[in-house]
C-alpha cells in the first residue's frame, strides 16, 4: 500500500469537494431556473442564497487547492484547479447572459 503525503491528500479532497459543488450548483440551476414549466415572477430566494453559499464554498475550495498545489509544485493539481476555476468564472458569464 503505497502512503500518500498529507499535502497530496489535501489536494485530492479538495479537488472531489470542488467537483461536487459544481455538480450540485449546475443541478440546483437547471433544475430551478432552465427546465421549469412557468417562470416565476420573483426567483426564489432560498435558492438563490443556496447557490451564492455553494459559490463561496467553491471558490474556497479551488482557490485553497490552486495555491497548495502551486506551493508544492503539483503540475497535475495546478491543472486541474485552474480549469476548475475558469470554469467556475465560465459558469458565471453564462449565469449573467441568461439572465439578462
Amino acid at each position: 500500500m503505497q502512503k500518500r503525503s498529507p499535502k497530496v491528500q489535501f489536494l485530492f479532497w479538495m479537488a472531489f469537494f470542488s467537483t461536487i459543488l459544481y455538480l450540485w450548483i449546475i443541478i440546483v440551476g437547471l433544475t430551478n431556473f432552465i427546465f421549469i414549466e412557468q417562470k416565476p415572477i420573483n426567483p426564489p430566494q432560498n435558492i438563490i442564497m443556496l447557490l451564492f453559499t455553494l459559490y463561496a464554498f467553491l471558490i474556497f475550495t479551488a482557490l485553497a487547492g490552486e495555491i497548495v498545489s502551486t506551493m508544492i509544485n503539483n503540475r497535475y493539481y495546478q491543472k486541474f484547479f485552474g480549469v476548475m476555476i475558469f470554469l467556475i468564472f465560465a459558469t458565471l458569464i453564462v449565469i449573467k447572459s441568461i439572465s439578462d
